[in-house]
């Protein structure tokens, strides 16, 4: 690839024909602010914090969206920059709500990060008419409170270029404009899949999860209830970040430490319900092989997903494995097999999830999602919501010891634990399965051709005498475009897994943000999937079928996989909802 050489600061650097001002001072060890910038997403130069002078210009220039060229000579760093980068600062203040102390954000707030930067205060601000305030609270996993908001767009072109959904945009124009849904609808009233890649984005608090710690440290407080709570496989990959641990560390057993100090009276592991999905899944897919079921089947375990399908793609609703998600798998188990073992009334267990999904807020109301007449779950708390948590009470987080799950539920394989990947749940699916179709064991467990940050991934795999065609998407984008191709009759796959966030859960809507100089340079799914990888590779056993707890859950309770006990608690039904319909 053909370099040029510029001057940046003075000192000459080279960097690849057509890179941007950016992307060259980043060679350079020069990190220009950006508020708006987003690397192939969000490329519109249009919060102008990260203007630069540029010799023979007539005026200060977009680093982001300005090309290099040779000879040029740029400076970041001149009274004149930082005084315009200060100005509109000072600007975006004047038109923002500056309650930080009780904002979500505070502490990691982009905006808040950048004035410190640039020593902007209270009182460096303009006073005048501000865009009057809208909140809207009417989705069920997130707020959007557009009085914090700065109009980067940043969640506009997730929503659009990356999910492929498109429900947001910039209404109206000019002083007035503000990010909402068409004709004024509240996003619950939209085709919304609730992914929350948009509040992933944000880099102010205009955007957040809809909290539900009060809630969760009242049942705690209860002395009538048995709280319980499970953890998914990449919360473990993501947790250790909000207290200062570097992105790709394994927290799991400080995790659980933190857990058992807040007072659950329980710390499982979703992994648990992971391992039982599988079971259930590779049974229903020989099935469906063996019997002339409808293929492709695709996995159900993302609920971001299943609701993009019964929007999107009604007409697919009965390829979706009719499995219930891992989360809600592990509820059904805890208030029917667990509760009976321990001798609790299931109306008097309250049963917690932690995942790295916005949309598990959605799932938990789900219809068909209360197999023993109460909800599987009660709350669903995002990552987040557990860091803030743990920071309530005053838990020293990096200074606990690391602690294990509590048996029966807290009991996993390798196999579960990368779930929280893309091609995961494919890859586990595939040691059972090819062992139950073959009758013997693999040789080598890793399949590697589903595995990466890919958006689409495909494989061919022999087994007992058949070709077995699978597929693997992550991000709605990704699924549309690989649906299209089915329906269409370009494609031909007997499984599909599809996870509706790009990079699988690691990369979930409810994980903690990382600011856009960190997205834009670093591949946080890959490091947090390698989290996933590492453990497995390390975990005694890394097949479902061979997880001693579930074993002992089918030999004394549901029977065998596919069974009538099974199907009443641990499989779903599903609706073909419209578009803009909830």
């Amino acid at each position: 690839m053909e370099n040029i050489t510029i001057k940046i600061n003075g000192m000459e650097v080279s960097a690849p024909k057509g890179s941007t001002i950016l992307e060259a001072a980043r060679l350079a060890h020069i990190e220009i602010p950006t508020l708006c910038f987003l690397k192939e997403i969000n490329e519109i130069g249009a919060c102008r914090i990260c203007v630069v002078e540029v010799k023979g210009a007539r005026s200060l220039v977009a680093s982001c969206v300005y090309p290099i060229n040779p000879g040029m000579e740029v400076w970041t760093n001149t009274p004149k920059v930082l005084e315009s980068r200060r100005k509109t600062l000072q600007l975006i203040l004047s038109n923002h709500e500056r309650k930080c102390l009780s904002c979500v954000r505070s502490g990691n707030c982009e905006l808040q990060k950048l004035c410190k930067e640039l020593g902007v205060t209270d009182e460096d601000r303009y006073e005048g008419a501000k865009t009057p305030s809208t909140i809207d609270d009417s989705a069920v996993h997130m707020i959007r409170d557009n009085s914090k908001c700065i109009l980067c767009r940043r969640c506009v072109a997730v929503c659009e270029k990356v999910q492929g959904i498109g429900v947001i945009g910039a209404n109206q124009r000019g002083f007035n404009t503000e990010i909402g849904s068409a004709f004024e609808m509240g996003l619950g009233e939209t085709s919304c899949v609730s992914c929350g890649q948009c509040i992933a984005v944000c880099p102010t608090g205009a955007l957040r999860e809809k909290d539900s710690t009060d809630a969760v440290f009242a049942a705690i407080a209860d002395p009538s209830k048995h709280v319980i709570v499970q953890t998914a496989p990449a919360v473990r990959a993501a947790l250790g970040e909000a207290f200062g641990y570097p992105i790709g560390t394994n927290v799991e057993g400080k995790m659980v430490a933190a857990l058992r100090r807040l007072g659950f009276d329980k710390v499982f592991d979703t992994d648990f319900s992971a391992d039982l999905t599988i079971m259930e899944e590779a049974h229903e897919f020989i099935e469906r092989v063996q019997n002339g079921g409808v293929l492709p089947m695709i996995t159900s375990c993302s609920p971001g997903w299943i609701k993009y399908c019964e929007h999107y793609f009604p007409d697919m609703t009965e390829n979706l494995s009719s499995c219930k998600s891992p989360q809600q798998m592990f509820g059904a188990i805890a208030k029917s097999y667990y509760a009976e073992k321990a001798g609790i009334d299931p109306k008097d267990i309250v049963s917690v999830s932690v995942m790295p999904c916005t949309a598990k807020k959605f799932e938990i109301g789900r219809d068909d999602q209360d197999a023993n007449g109460v909800p599987d779950v009660d709350f669903a708390l995002t990552t987040r919501e557990l860091a803030r948590m743990i920071e309530r009470v005053g838990l020293k987080f990096t200074e606990l010891p690391d602690e294990e799950y509590d048996a029966p539920l807290g009991l996993s394989t390798g196999a579960a634990v990368i779930f929280g990947a893309t091609g995961g749940v494919m890859e586990a699916a595939l040691r059972t399965a090819v062992e139950t179709l073959t009758g013997e064991e693999l040789a080598a467990l890793d399949f590697t051709e589903v595995r990466g940050v890919e958006g689409v991934k495909e494989a061919t795999y022999s087994v007992a005498g058949m070709d077995v065609k699978v597929a693997v998407a992550s991000g709605l984008g990704n699924a549309r475009t690989l649906l299209n191709k089915v329906k269409s009759g370009e494609a031909n796959y007997h499984f599909i897994e599809i996870m509706g966030c790009p990079g699988g859960c690691v990369n979930g809507g409810g994980q903690p943000q990382q600011p856009g100089s960190v997205r834009n340079t670093v591949d946080i799914r890959a490091l947090r999937a390698k989290v996933l990888y590492d453990e497995d590779a390390g975990k005694p056993i890394r097949k479902s079928h061979e997880n001693p707890a579930i074993k002992e859950l089918y030999a004394s309770y549901l029977g065998e996989p596919g069974s009538e006990k099974a199907h009443h608690l641990l499989h779903t039904t599903y609706v073909k909802r419209k578009i803009n319909e909830i």
